[in-house]
């Protein structure tokens, strides 16, 4: 069985003038056109393709890649807009189709919105959902209930490649997509599969709907749901933001105004860190005779 929306690696049947068929087993023989084909392409050869839907409904092939396949979360800007929907750029000749039911408000042309990627059930169609919620799972070192939209709480009910879930520790460097603002900060999506909270106090740097970035784990919540930090924590963090402050003071003639003293605003501004980490460098610095700290600020050694 092919993958629709996924990749695939398939042999090439027959070369024909406008491109090569290739043997998609059930699904029948299944066109990469001549413009996608590699110029050493021949019969026989296996090759890795993208399998989606031409504009008649038939699966086609394409070396192209898309921003997100069947499975994944991305932030995809709308194209355009008919009597149906909304059909959003996804790096392909066909733009992805979000029918209005999907759409939690009415998209809007040149926007960008935060979606998961989908084979519609009933038509066996790609489809774009803003319904998010739907399909994020609950942390699996927790004791959340699964969500309804994952009956046997499995990652592979709406996880198309079935990879084991993975187990959090405090610290974890993990993959996130930003979501959306709240009054407490910013929702995320942990490594395409569940929900995170980024928090106010924790973001030193602009963020926004789309942005993609690496962030770690603080604490996996009991409702399923991951509070993270954008900075390495524990001594780690302290040793990683004591050689930035080092090599500003180099860099500075051996002198930064700020002390331990100073306010967090001018710290979180300067060096995009919290004022505890800031004073835990400092520390560091201090008891490995690297600095003096003075009534002006610090000053190297």
């Amino acid at each position: 069985m092919i993958k629709l929306g996924d990749y695939n690696t398939l042999r090439v049947v027959k070369h024909v003038d406008f491109g090569f068929y290739l043997d998609g087993g059930e699904a029948g023989e299944i066109l990469l056109p001549q413009k996608y084909a590699p110029k050493d392409l021949s019969a026989g050869q296996e090759i890795e393709v993208f399998i989606y839907l031409d504009q008649e409904e038939r699966p086609v092939a394409t070396t192209e890649k898309p921003i997100a396949k069947v499975g994944e979360f991305a932030s995809l800007e709308v194209a355009w807009i008919n009597q149906y929907g909304a059909f959003l750029k996804w790096g392909l000749m066909k733009d992805l189709f979000c029918p209005f039911r999907e759409q939690k408000q009415r998209m809007v042309q040149g926007r960008s919105y935060i979606v998961y990627i989908k084979v519609d059930e009933e038509s066996y169609r790609l489809m774009a959902t803003a319904k998010v919620e739907k399909y994020l799972l609950p942390a699996p070192n927790s004791n959340a209930t699964p969500s309804a939209a994952v009956p046997d709480g499995s990652p592979s009910a709406t996880i198309p490649d079935g990879s084991p879930s993975r187990m959090y520790k405090h610290g974890d460097a993990v993959d996130c997509l930003v979501w959306q603002k709240t009054d407490l900060g910013f929702k995320v999506i942990v490594d395409n599969r569940y929900q995170g909270q980024l928090y106010d106090n924790q973001i030193f740097r602009p963020l926004h709907s789309g942005d993609r970035l690496t962030a770690y784990i603080d604490h996996v919540r009991q409702d399923g749901k991951i509070d993270l930090t954008l900075q390495p924590t524990g001594r780690q963090q302290t040793l990683d933001f004591a050689e930035v402050l080092l090599r500003y003071l180099y860099e500075n003639n051996g002198y930064c105004d700020l002390d331990d003293h100073a306010p967090s605003e001018l710290i979180a501004d300067r060096f995009k860190v919290s004022k505890k980490v800031f004073k835990k460098a400092i520390g560091d610095l201090y008891r490995r005779r690297l600095i003096t700290i003075a009534p002006d600020g610090l000053h190297l050694q």
